[in-house]
Order: C-alpha cells, then structure tokens, then sequence
C-alpha cells in the first residue's frame, strides 16, 4: 500500500464521501474509488461500507485508520528531517547518552562544532533502553557509559572522560543537604533508594552502607522514580554525578567512599572519520576548560 493510498483511505474517513475526499485530493472519483479498491484487496479486508447513498467505517476500517493516523504523521516528520539533512549536512554524528545531565557541556561542544564543521550535524538520543545494541549494530556512533561496560567490547575503544562521584541525593530542605560530606553513619533512621539500573561500583557502595547501617531500603526501576520518591519524602538516594540535572530541586551532597565510576566514550576502533575525532577533541577539551575531571 503507497502513502498515496493512506492519504485517500484517511480523507475518505473524515469526509464520509468519495466524492468530497476526490475534490479535496484533486482526484477523479473514480480514480480515488479504484486506489482504495486496490488497498483493500490488498489488505483483504473492507475498509469501507458503501451503499449509492452513504459510507461508513467497518469495525476492522475503524481500527485500521486510528492506526494509519500516527503511522502517516511520522513518515511526514521522517521525510522532512531527511529533507532538512539533505539540504544542510553531509555527515550525522549520533551521540548516546542515559540522561542529558551525563554531559551537561554538550549543547556548548554542539555550538562548537557548528561553528567549525558546520556541514555536520550532531544528533544526541537520549534513554537507557537498549542503547548498547543500538551502538553494536552501528545506529549510534558515539557512546557515553561506564569503563566496565565498554572494557570487553569487540573492536570498541573506550576514551577516558571523567570521574563520576557517588552522592547523597534529598530534598533541600532535608538537614542533610546542609552538609559538606556526608557518611554513612548519617543515613541511620533514613530510608534508601537502591536499584534502578545502577553500576558495580554504585552496588558495591549501596551494599556496605546497608550492612553498616542495617536502615531499611526501596527497590526503584530507574532514576526518575527515585527522585520522585525523594521529592515526596519517602527516601534519599546515594546517585552518580553523572545524573546530577543541576537544577534546584534537589541537593546533591558528596558521599564519603572511595568507589568513583569511570565515565568514557565508547567509539568503534574502525570508525576514523575526521569530524567523529573533531567532535570528541571538542568535548575532552572542554571538560579540560573548566577543569572537571571528577563530577
């Protein structure tokens, strides 16, 4: 079925007439009645009931255009992001990362890179799920996560980026927040947020301060959870600077541990594309600027 089709099967279902949904498209009737002919044989099921004096929806029509709709919109936004690129790029470096707040500097290093490779564009993609496939199969080019994830990959060179420290994440109004280090001895008579995705070092940390402390614990599924959790009061979280969002809605205090987690770009070994190493001088230069070697 062609998106020519889609247009007339879905003009037909708002206007309820072949005739007015033929004049709306600059179409022949009979030209509009035959495509939908056509797309119906196809799918092999009627879309339409049609008598000589009105037209309506099947159930299985009904389904199918509330389905059709979306589908319709994103190959409209597919075609003109591919339109935009065409006209201005001729290179697209795709950059994942967990959260925004993993490279806060990156809005500044896109600024950059604009200014001198302007024909490249930067796409950042932003989430947790699946995105270490999504590099593998070469969808991503560039991708931000811990050394241990990145140490055991075939053909992948990790780039050291920084130190990420492990805080201690609750309200600002909490006493603890008016610390300047905070121990585990501290979190006795608290709450405390674990799980969530986290890495080995942050486990091993969330594990001796359990043992220590004996102070009960909140299993969360991923980081937005947890700070919901901790706006309402229920429990703080022991978090990697990395996923510090630098807003004020929360005090992020340092932890006493020696545990940091190493923050790396992962790339593959065989991509040497000037701009792909322009783009990443950019960035280490830049957290070299403002000195943050540990976060």
């Amino acid at each position: 079925m062609t998106t020519k089709q889609i247009e007339m099967i879905l003009k037909v279902s708002e206007t309820l007439n072949f005739t007015k949904a033929a004049e709306a498209m600059f179409l022949t009737q009979p030209t509009l009645t035959y495509q939908i002919q056509m797309a119906e044989e196809e799918l092999r099921f009627k879309i339409f009931d049609r008598s000589q004096k009105s037209v309506a929806l099947t159930p299985s029509g009904k389904t199918f255009v509330e389905s059709l709709r979306p589908i319709l919109n994103s190959y409209r936004i597919a075609v003109e992001q591919a339109q935009n690129y065409s006209e201005r790029f001729n290179e697209d470096i795709v950059i994942s990362l967990p959260y925004r707040s993993a490279i806060h500097l990156l809005p500044q290093a896109m600024r950059e890179m604009a200014q001198s490779h302007p024909e490249v564009l930067i796409t950042p993609k932003f989430g947790w799920n699946n995105r270490l496939n999504e590099f593998l199969q070469g969808t991503v080019d560039i991708l931000f996560d811990d050394f241990d994830t990145l140490k055991n990959l075939k053909d992948v060179r990790a780039i050291p980026f920084y130190q990420s420290r492990i805080y201690l994440v609750c309200n600002r109004d909490d006493p603890l927040a008016e610390k300047s280090l905070i121990h585990a001895s501290d979190l006795i008579g608290r709450t405390l947020m674990v799980g969530g995705g986290s890495q080995r070092q942050l486990r091993e940390v969330q594990t001796r301060v359990l043992n220590e402390t004996r102070i009960p614990f909140i299993n969360s599924e991923d980081h937005d959870t947890t700070l919901t959790n901790i706006a309402a009061g229920k429990a703080i979280v022991l978090a990697p600077g990395f996923l510090h969002d630098r807003n004020d809605g929360f005090a992020w205090v340092p932890f006493e541990c020696h545990e940091t987690i190493s923050c790396c770009l992962g790339v593959k070994v065989n991509d040497k594309r000037p701009s792909l190493k322009a783009f990443i001088d950019i960035l280490l230069h830049l957290y070299e600027e403002v000195n943050i070697s540990t976060l």
